[in-house]
């Protein structure tokens, strides 16, 4: 690769940052990597300061949603430097989302290579804290200007950083959440599977009346028949029955192939637990809470990375799930991952990318 072109701020940021008090993207580091798409090809790109960038009012993006984006995060290191946990799946899973909305794919080993050097470049900027890190946010969008609707011709990746505390006001502590009925996200043929802005869109609306009404979050269920459960708003989601984890299947097209979901069900299997990913319906999920044999729930995602959840209210009915506290499995699996990303426990899956600065 060549040598990024890097021009570096005259003044930082990062003594305006209450370090104390990290919210959730609030906070934004002082570089950003720029790299734009002309003539058929992405430039080599580089890293410049974080600001405000001009924009005409007919930039295709704002009227037809022709853009995609990521998450993933660097974490201070025990021994030093920082990990990136699993980039390169962000990186693949950003093309898969591009060629959704038609964007051209940027290529994943040069995502993965700009990332290690943007945080090479901001390494200050990663929280010391356990359950702190620095939050990487890859964008895509079309940057060409015209009213119509068709592909735009030139593009622009950035990729921008943000110190971060927990997602969730509640931390690890379990969350309440709201199994949507009424209102759907995405559909089968959709843009359920795309990180894409018209995806998380669609899941304002319900998302806000829940959480107006003390909800975290909505637990989506299908389109269609509005029985089989899909996602929560911001994770994947999975069910410890008895001895088996479930998770929906992404067979449909309308969940989004979270980084976290996958780490979840390699270790699961690791330990011996049996694994499903299938279709699952509400009322199978009823049922089991009936019996006692609905165990734990929990999110999994980048941001929150394992969110216990302590009730789930259907149709006006609430299910407390392990007495609202958080389960054995779930702080277990908490505990691996996060210790996996901080170096405290090895990594012999291979899944962080070392950053030395």
């Amino acid at each position: 690769m060549a040598q990024l072109k890097i021009t570096r701020v005259a003044q930082s940021k990062y003594d305006s940052v209450n370090w104390d008090d990290l919210k959730f993207g609030y906070y934004f580091s002082d570089h950003m990597f720029v790299s734009d798409y002309a003539d058929g090809k992405w430039n080599e790109g580089e890293i410049m300061p974080y600001g405000p960038m001009q924009v005409e009012p007919t930039l295709c993006t704002l009227h037809y949603g022709q853009t995609v984006f990521e998450g993933l995060k660097a974490f201070r290191a025990k021994n030093g430097g920082a990990n990136i946990f699993r980039p390169i799946m962000n990186a693949r899973r950003l093309v898969r989302s591009s060629e959704m909305v038609c964007i051209p794919p940027y290529n994943p080993e040069k995502m993965v290579q700009d990332i290690c050097e943007l945080v090479k470049v901001e390494n200050k900027w990663i929280p010391s804290q356990y359950g702190q890190s620095l939050y990487i946010r890859p964008l895509i969008y079309g940057t060409g200007n015209f009213l119509g609707v068709h592909p735009s011709k030139t593009y622009r990746n950035i990729v921008m950083c943000s110190p971060v505390g927990a997602y969730y006001k509640e931390g690890i502590n379990p969350v309440k959440i709201k199994v949507e009925d009424v209102y759907s996200r995405a559909v089968k043929g959709g843009l359920g599977a795309a990180k894409t802005a018209a995806n998380y869109a669609a899941s304002l609306y319900a998302g806000t009346q829940a959480q107006a009404n003390g909800y975290a979050q909505v637990l989506w269920l299908d389109a269609i028949s509005r029985e089989v459960i899909d996602e929560v708003g911001a994770m994947n989601i999975m069910f410890l029955m008895k001895d088996e984890l479930i998770t929906p299947s992404l067979e449909h097209g309308t969940i989004l192939a979270g980084v976290t979901r996958d780490s979840v069900l390699h270790i699961a299997k690791d330990w011996g637990v049996k694994v499903s990913e299938r279709n699952i319906s509400i009322d199978e999920i009823h049922d089991a809470y009936k019996s006692g044999r609905l165990k734990e729930v929990f999110g999994t995602g980048t941001a929150a990375v394992i969110s216990p959840v302590g009730m789930l209210t259907y149709k006006g009915e609430d299910l407390i799930i392990n007495d609202g506290k958080i389960g054995e499995f779930s702080q277990k699996l908490y505990d691996t991952i996060t210790g996996i990303q901080y170096g405290e426990i090895e990594d012999k899956y291979g899944w962080n990318v070392h950053v030395e600065f």
